[in-house]
């Protein structure tokens, strides 16, 4: 299981079989059944997380609607962190939420950091995964400001085509700003079309 982290982390920086041996040490295997969460509102980001197998939700509740709100969403292969709370040991404003049984690697602040002056080369690694991140934050809210719902769900549909197919409508409209009603309508539209 350890060898899907090795294999994310080797797409961008090379590792020798002792950097990898060394990096499976520091991740261990947690489990969440559906509907479980991961970091609640409140909670300090104690584990950086990386999905093995499953899907998460992060949202928070808006205070004005009571409606949850999400802010993205995890699946194989994906990280799920607050890494503002993460990287500052701090309480965290969202949450984390499993929306099936999902299965991930995880790995304590102090571990992470120990890891990172073990392995330095992780640095990168790690600089390319948060530059990837920001860049994704950066389209969404000129995207979110820019375009039409249709448009913004059809971007996602091409940008995320692995998550459209596993995560349910509601929470994709969720993601997009849109009622699940009129993500409907419009999936109906586009099949139309």
């Amino acid at each position: 299981m350890k060898d899907r982290i090795i294999r994310s982390i080797s797409k961008y920086i090379e590792l020798s079989s002792e950097e990898e041996s060394l990096i499976e040490t520091f991740w261990k295997v947690k489990t969440l059944e559906k509907g479980n969460y991961l970091l609640r509102n409140g909670e300090t980001c104690r584990t950086d997380n990386f999905v093995v197998n499953g899907a998460l939700k992060a949202f928070y509740i808006n205070p004005d609607t009571g409606k949850e709100e999400i802010l993205y969403l995890a699946i194989e292969n994906w990280w799920a962190t607050d890494i503002e709370s993460f990287q500052n040991q701090k309480p965290s404003i969202y949450n984390i939420q499993a929306i099936e049984n999902t299965t991930l690697l995880q790995i304590s602040h102090g571990s992470f950091q120990k890891m990172l002056r073990q392995v330095p080369k992780l640095e990168r690694f790690f600089r390319i995964i948060l530059e990837n991140y920001l860049g994704s934050l950066q389209k969404r809210i000129i995207l979110n400001h820019t375009l039409s719902a249709e448009q913004r769900y059809l971007d996602f549909l091409n940008d995320y085509p692995d998550i459209s197919k596993k995560v349910s409508n509601y929470l994709i409209a969720s993601y997009l700003g849109v009622t699940a009603e009129f993500l409907s309508r419009m999936r109906k539209k586009i099949k139309e079309t």
